[in-house]
């Protein structure tokens, strides 16, 4: 199919993207800043300019089979006058402009999956609602009833509108935000913490995209959300519990609304919502309750091994910056190498590949392809610090390749990519040998923060290449190579 992308560059567009090129799908991304997007999203997306010109979304729209659409102005910020105008503008007043190309196109879309909100609901308290409850009181609600009527308003298309609970991932939403003060012990509560939190894993998220999109059995409004919803204390709670940390705090109701206004109201009302028409349609979570998703998102069982090393693969980039640690890290994908090692070897592909507040992009022109002396220049954000990173491939072969940082953060940076032919699929391989700078207190940002850090970044590949070549069907081959293969020499 070929599939129109609206919002492929937040934290559900770029899963999406992975995943429907997959499936063999071309993804067209409609992107207002395309040297940002192709950052985010790499080279296999086809990027079209977003701009006011009407024409430009018909010449997106026509000869595509689909419409995919989770764009929207994000709602965790001050409702100010403007502010409030921008979120209705880019929910309400796209889906307008969509529906009002579709009928300038010769060869329209027939299928069109929206994203929604279960804001829809308002504030219930403990009422259990599904798709056939009226909608609530309030300005979220509000905004959610029109969203959804200006896409169902649209004619000979199946429109589908997912109403979104919490997205938890491991890259972006709220998880994190909760997550990282737990990881020092300052994890709290929101408001009261009675309010119940609808929540969907972005794995379960992303294939309920793809059965809507194949499936025509998917129109009207569906909830989005995992069968089993829970209080904010208890999502606290069990973030704190697979973290290993206490949970101690509650941020009060009144200090939420000082500092975001109406806005609170995302936290502060709770819906305690049922997926009634996605288990009636027999979609199979995977995630269906909380504490194996956040063990898949938090968890250090399937997280990069990182040793101290006193010795390392000889050679004079090396030997001469002596590597401390080494990091290594191993998934099974269901395609094969064929198809598995060309897409990395593509520079642009990196930042597919890279968690998206790391602000991974090329500078200047990506090389063609890769090759022994090749050097890459690219930038990326370390917390709030950007940084200029230059790379050379030291050697390539039909088994992989290795690349050096020539100038960046580390004192030594040496990445060897392997990739294994498993049966039909392929075991990717990542093995970095580095140091930080600074010496001592290198070793102590490593304890601190460094190796944390890393550790987070390569889980997210790890995520990035599963979605986009998916997991065998059969028993865990990465884990089962451990002791049949060791890493090739390159």
């Amino acid at each position: 199919m070929r599939i129109a992308l609206f919002g492929a560059t937040g934290l559900v567009g770029r899963a999406l993207a992975l995943r429907l090129r997959r499936d063999g799908h071309h993804v067209r991304a409609w992107a207002r800043d395309p040297r940002r997007a192709r950052g985010l999203l790499g080279a296999e997306v086809e990027l079209v300019q977003a701009t006011d010109d009407d024409a430009a979304l018909v010449e997106l729209l026509d000869g595509c089979d689909a419409i995919v659409n989770v764009a929207g102005e994000p709602v965790a910020q001050r409702w100010t006058k403007r502010v409030r105008a921008r979120l209705v503008d880019s929910r309400v007043g796209l889906n307008l402009r969509i529906d009002a190309a579709l009928g300038a196109c010769t060869a329209a879309p027939r299928v069109w999956i929206q994203t929604s909100a279960v804001g829809y609901y308002g504030d219930r308290g403990d009422a259990i609602v599904d798709e056939d409850a009226a909608p609530g009181e309030g300005f979220l609600a509000t905004l959610s009833r029109d969203w959804e009527a200006s896409a169902l308003a649209a004619r000979d298309v199946r429109v589908a509108c997912l109403r979104l609970g919490i997205v938890l991932a491991e890259d972006g939403g709220v998880l994190p935000t909760m997550a990282t003060p737990t990881r020092f012990g300052l994890g709290a509560s929101l408001g009261s913490g009675r309010q119940w939190v609808p929540w969907i894993h972005v794995h379960d998220l992303v294939e309920l995209f793809v059965a809507a999109l194949g499936d025509d059995r998917y129109r009207g409004s569906i909830n989005a959300v995992a069968p089993e919803p829970v209080r904010m204390r208890e999502l606290a709670d069990a973030i704190a519990r697979q973290l290993g940390r206490p949970r101690l705090f509650r941020a009060p109701a009144f200090a939420l609304r000082l500092a975001l206004g109406e806005a609170a109201d995302v936290v502060l009302s709770g819906q305690r919502v049922a997926p009634t028409r996605a288990l009636a349609l027999r979609f199979r979570f995977a995630f269906p309750t909380l504490a194996p998703a956040l063990a898949d998102l938090l968890g250090d069982a399937t997280a990069p091994s990182i040793t101290t090393v006193a010795s390392w693969p000889t050679g004079a980039y090396l030997d001469a910056r002596r590597p401390r640690y080494c990091l290594e890290t191993r998934v099974a994908l269901a395609h094969g190498v064929d198809e598995v090692l060309p897409f990395f070897e593509r520079a642009e592909n990196l930042g597919a590949m890279t968690p998206a507040h790391m602000g991974f992009e090329i500078l200047g022109a990506p090389p063609a392809h890769i090759e022994a002396g090749t050097t890459i220049d690219y930038r990326i954000r370390i917390g709030p610090m950007p940084l200029r990173w230059r790379t050379r491939i030291d050697r390539t072969d039909a088994g992989g390749f290795v690349d050096c940082q020539l100038r960046g953060p580390y004192r030594a940076w040496y990445h060897e990519h392997a990739f294994l032919r498993v049966g039909t699929g392929t075991v990717m391989i990542d093995r970095v040998w580095y140091a930080p700078p600074l010496g001592l207190l290198g070793v102590v940002a490593q304890w601190l923060f460094v190796g944390g850090q890393l550790r987070r970044i390569f889980t997210h590949r790890r995520r990035a290449a599963q979605l986009r070549f998916g997991v065998p069907y059969s028993p865990s081959a990465a884990s089962s190579t451990t002791q049949v293969f060791s890493l090739p020499k390159l």
